[in-house]
């Protein structure tokens, strides 16, 4: 991974311009998803093609193989939190979304994913952290400013 062109991207999420922050959001993404070559994103697509038709533990399997395979790659784990969010296991997506931060510090769907998990376990707290660490990457994104407010308000 160019570390250059990565934390050129990176600055390119505080830009004002949105043209210029959904490109290097997108471009992220793909360095992320692509981080282990072809493997590791037939892996991810196979996996989220069973999520999407309901095989959920198959998806599961798909992910902790590749995770077993490859322990350095932060969109596996990432992923495998997602699908525990998607199916109510808070406790193991923030699991999977801190061995992802982890990994790639910078990882703005981690961080997200971190504050969707404390905020649905109730640690509002944390979720908010969780949130601004996020926004400290990606200062623009109004989910996470949306979702720290709502966190605010369930802390008052």
């Amino acid at each position: 991974m160019d570390s250059l062109f990565v934390n050129s991207l990176l600055e390119d999420l505080k830009n004002s311009d949105e043209t210029v922050r959904e490109q290097a959001t997108k471009k992220l993404w793909r360095i992320w998803y692509q981080q282990k070559g072809i493997y590791g994103l037939e892996m991810i697509e196979r996996s989220q093609k069973l999520l999407d038709s309901g095989q959920i533990s198959k998806a599961e399997a798909v992910l902790t193989e590749l995770i077993n395979e490859q322990p350095d790659f932060a969109e596996a784990w990432n992923r495998r939190a997602f699908l525990y969010y998607t199916t109510s296991q808070y406790e193991k997506s923030l699991a999977d979304c801190l061995m992802a931060i982890q990994i790639n510090p910078v990882h703005f769907g981690a961080l997200h994913g971190m504050g969707l998990s404390y905020a649905a376990l109730g640690e509002y707290a944390k979720a908010i952290a969780a949130f601004n660490r996020a926004l400290e990457i990606q200062p623009y994104s109004l989910v996470n400013q949306k979702l720290i407010l709502e966190c605010t308000f369930r802390l008052s």
